[in-house]
């Protein structure tokens, strides 16, 4: 589980979190909510490691991965489902000393691994993922260069749900999208095998993707039960 026990933080001498906490269990789906200015971005960068607290602490289960999406993916000549499959770092790493091993346990061990991760059936999973998310067969072996910003924004995204983390945090994941790329986002996240954290004002998504709200004000943290309404 994620567990934030007693967390302070301030930014130029303003309090965005006193002593606040929340305990995420494993696999739950959760909308972070708050007014404009509460902290909530600033949450998810404390939960990344890339701020430093004042007090308190934010613990995961050892080995945890956690991902999200900071920025576009980069122009680049690489093809959308290549960068795709690329997030998977396991998988690309094991695929590549597949070719190279000869120590013929090591090979069996390499094997048996890819076959545990479902590394076979990565392409069809990834290519499912930018459908998805609006990107058809030909768009996918397309450069990533051909593409504006907005759609390399989807192909991050894309690039973090393939990877699976066992965190995933989300900051405005519908911005980038259309209606169809949207609700295929709250599906796919309803059916997500590990932790969601969402920061959204999209109250559809909050009312059919999440499980639980978790809400920052007055610098502290409730979690509440249920969706947004």
């Amino acid at each position: 589980m994620l567990r934030i026990d007693n967390i302070t933080y301030s930014v130029e001498g303003r309090p965005l979190m006193e002593e606040a906490s929340a305990t995420i269990p494993t696999g739950h789906k959760v909308g972070v909510v708050g007014r404009n200015g509460t902290g909530k971005s600033t949450l998810f960068r404390l939960i990344r490691g890339e701020l430093a607290l004042e007090t308190g602490s934010i613990t995961l289960p050892s080995q945890a991965r956690i991902g999200g999406v900071a920025q576009e993916v980069p122009s680049s000549d690489t093809s959308l489902i290549d960068t795709v499959l690329a997030a998977d770092t396991e998988r690309a790493a094991l695929m590549t000393e597949a070719n190279t091993a000869t120590d013929g346990t090591r090979i069996a061990e390499i094997q048996t691994r890819l076959v545990d991760i479902d590394a076979w059936s990565a392409e069809a999973r990834a290519a499912s993922i930018l459908k998805g998310l609006g990107f058809d067969d030909q768009d996918q072996l397309r450069p990533c260069s051909d593409f504006s910003g907005g759609w390399r924004m989807r192909v991050a995204l894309a690039a973090v749900l393939f990877a699976q983390p066992d965190l995933l945090l989300l900051d405005e994941p519908t911005n980038y999208l259309d209606l169809e790329g949207a609700l295929w986002l709250e599906s796919y996240i309803a059916r997500y095998p590990h932790t969601v954290l969402i920061v959204s004002h999209d109250r559809g998504l909050l009312n059919r993707a999440v499980g639980a709200i978790l809400h920052l004000e007055d610098r502290k943290l409730t979690l509440y039960q249920g969706t947004y309404d």
